[in-house]
Protein backbone atom coordinates (compact mmCIF):
# COMPACT_ATOMS: atom_id res chain seq x y z
CA UNK A 1 0.00 0.00 0.00
CA UNK A 2 2.75 2.54 1.05
CA UNK A 3 4.45 1.71 -2.27
CA UNK A 4 1.18 2.02 -4.38
CA UNK A 5 0.34 5.58 -2.61
CA UNK A 6 3.99 6.75 -2.76
CA UNK A 7 3.93 6.06 -6.84
CA UNK A 8 0.92 7.86 -6.89
CA UNK A 9 2.58 10.63 -5.34
CA UNK A 10 5.48 10.74 -8.27
CA UNK A 11 3.08 10.64 -10.55
CA UNK A 12 0.55 13.09 -9.59
CA UNK A 13 3.96 15.77 -9.43
CA UNK A 14 4.66 14.22 -12.88
CA UNK A 15 1.28 15.39 -14.37
CA UNK A 16 2.29 18.79 -12.23
CA UNK A 17 5.45 18.80 -13.90
CA UNK A 18 3.59 19.11 -17.20
CA UNK A 19 1.05 21.45 -16.49
CA UNK A 20 4.36 23.68 -15.51
CA UNK A 21 5.95 22.98 -18.52
CA UNK A 22 2.23 24.16 -20.78
CA UNK A 23 1.75 27.00 -19.06
CA UNK A 24 5.47 28.37 -20.20
CA UNK A 25 5.11 27.05 -23.79
CA UNK A 26 1.29 28.37 -24.40
CA UNK A 27 2.69 31.86 -22.62
CA UNK A 28 5.60 32.52 -24.76
CA UNK A 29 8.15 32.14 -21.84
CA UNK A 30 11.80 30.31 -21.60
CA UNK A 31 12.01 26.97 -19.92
CA UNK A 32 15.41 26.67 -18.20
CA UNK A 33 17.91 24.05 -19.01
CA UNK A 34 19.08 22.44 -16.22
CA UNK A 35 22.13 23.94 -15.72
CA UNK A 36 21.03 27.15 -15.16
CA UNK A 37 22.47 28.92 -12.17
CA UNK A 38 19.62 30.30 -10.97
CA UNK A 39 17.69 27.08 -10.71
CA UNK A 40 20.98 25.81 -8.91
CA UNK A 41 20.93 28.09 -6.58
CA UNK A 42 17.44 27.37 -5.40
CA UNK A 43 18.10 23.80 -5.78
CA UNK A 44 21.37 24.60 -3.45
CA UNK A 45 19.08 26.61 -0.90
CA UNK A 46 16.69 23.99 -0.15
CA UNK A 47 14.09 26.29 0.67
CA UNK A 48 11.69 25.09 3.80
CA UNK A 49 8.57 27.57 3.11
CA UNK A 50 6.89 29.88 0.58
CA UNK A 51 8.72 33.10 1.82
CA UNK A 52 12.30 31.33 1.56
CA UNK A 53 10.88 30.56 -2.29
CA UNK A 54 9.76 33.89 -2.46
CA UNK A 55 13.34 35.56 -1.21
CA UNK A 56 14.92 33.40 -3.96
CA UNK A 57 12.72 34.44 -6.76
CA UNK A 58 13.31 38.04 -6.15
CA UNK A 59 16.58 37.42 -5.88
CA UNK A 60 16.41 36.30 -9.18
CA UNK A 61 14.46 39.29 -10.79
CA UNK A 62 16.62 41.94 -8.76
CA UNK A 63 20.26 40.30 -9.21
CA UNK A 64 20.25 36.76 -10.46
CA UNK A 65 23.06 34.71 -10.26
CA UNK A 66 25.80 37.29 -11.98
CA UNK A 67 24.18 40.14 -9.41
CA UNK A 68 25.91 41.11 -6.24
CA UNK A 69 24.38 37.85 -4.21
CA UNK A 70 25.60 35.27 -6.97
CA UNK A 71 28.89 33.90 -8.53
CA UNK A 72 30.50 36.66 -10.72
CA UNK A 73 32.94 35.89 -13.64
CA UNK A 74 35.62 38.32 -14.46
CA UNK A 75 34.91 41.53 -16.61
CA UNK A 76 36.97 41.39 -20.01
CA UNK A 77 37.31 44.40 -22.13
CA UNK A 78 34.42 45.35 -24.79
CA UNK A 79 34.50 43.95 -28.34
CA UNK A 80 32.78 44.74 -31.05
CA UNK A 81 31.80 40.87 -30.85
CA UNK A 82 30.23 40.24 -27.85
CA UNK A 83 27.29 37.96 -27.17
CA UNK A 84 23.73 39.64 -26.78
CA UNK A 85 22.62 39.21 -23.13
CA UNK A 86 19.86 37.37 -22.47
CA UNK A 87 16.53 39.58 -21.20
CA UNK A 88 15.51 39.83 -17.45
CA UNK A 89 13.14 36.75 -16.99
CA UNK A 90 9.64 37.72 -16.15
CA UNK A 91 8.06 36.97 -12.56
CA UNK A 92 5.79 34.43 -13.75
CA UNK A 93 8.82 32.79 -16.08
CA UNK A 94 10.48 32.67 -12.55
CA UNK A 95 8.26 30.78 -10.35
CA UNK A 96 7.44 28.45 -13.01
CA UNK A 97 10.96 27.39 -13.25
CA UNK A 98 11.26 27.55 -9.80
CA UNK A 99 8.33 25.12 -9.45
CA UNK A 100 9.82 22.85 -12.10
CA UNK A 101 13.24 22.73 -10.57
CA UNK A 102 11.48 21.75 -6.90
CA UNK A 103 9.11 19.45 -8.41
CA UNK A 104 12.38 17.87 -10.17
CA UNK A 105 13.97 17.39 -6.67
CA UNK A 106 10.63 15.83 -4.76
CA UNK A 107 10.21 13.60 -8.05
CA UNK A 108 13.69 12.64 -7.45
CA UNK A 109 13.68 11.72 -3.71
CA UNK A 110 9.77 9.32 -4.43
CA UNK A 111 12.20 7.53 -7.16
CA UNK A 112 14.82 7.34 -4.53
CA UNK A 113 11.92 5.98 -1.90
CA UNK A 114 9.98 3.80 -4.16
CA UNK A 115 13.45 1.58 -4.61
CA UNK A 116 13.54 1.85 -1.02
CA UNK A 117 10.10 0.45 -0.58
CA UNK A 118 10.85 -2.32 -2.93
CA UNK A 119 13.51 -3.49 -1.93
CA UNK A 120 11.64 -3.30 1.90
CA UNK A 121 8.63 -5.68 0.01
CA UNK A 122 10.64 -8.17 -1.59
CA UNK A 123 12.69 -8.64 1.61
CA UNK A 124 10.01 -8.14 4.51
CA UNK A 125 6.84 -8.68 2.33
CA UNK A 126 3.66 -6.01 2.48
CA UNK A 127 1.35 -5.00 4.84
CA UNK A 128 -0.46 -8.01 4.98
CA UNK A 129 2.27 -10.60 5.49
CA UNK A 130 4.06 -8.31 8.46
CA UNK A 131 0.65 -8.06 9.95
CA UNK A 132 -0.08 -12.02 9.71
CA UNK A 133 4.17 -12.86 10.99
CA UNK A 134 3.03 -10.34 14.11
CA UNK A 135 0.08 -12.15 14.59
CA UNK A 136 1.76 -15.31 14.20
CA UNK A 137 4.45 -14.46 16.63
CA UNK A 138 2.28 -12.80 19.66
CA UNK A 139 -0.25 -16.32 19.29
CA UNK A 140 2.70 -18.42 19.90
CA UNK A 141 4.20 -16.34 22.73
Amino acid sequence: MELKLTNVAKASLEELRLDYEDFLRKGGLTQWERNEPSRQALIDARPTSSEDFMIWVKWVLEDGPGGPCGPSTQSTSSTQSTKPTKPKPTEPEVMANGALALIAVATALLGRQIEALAAQFESEGGFTERLYRTRTTRRNS
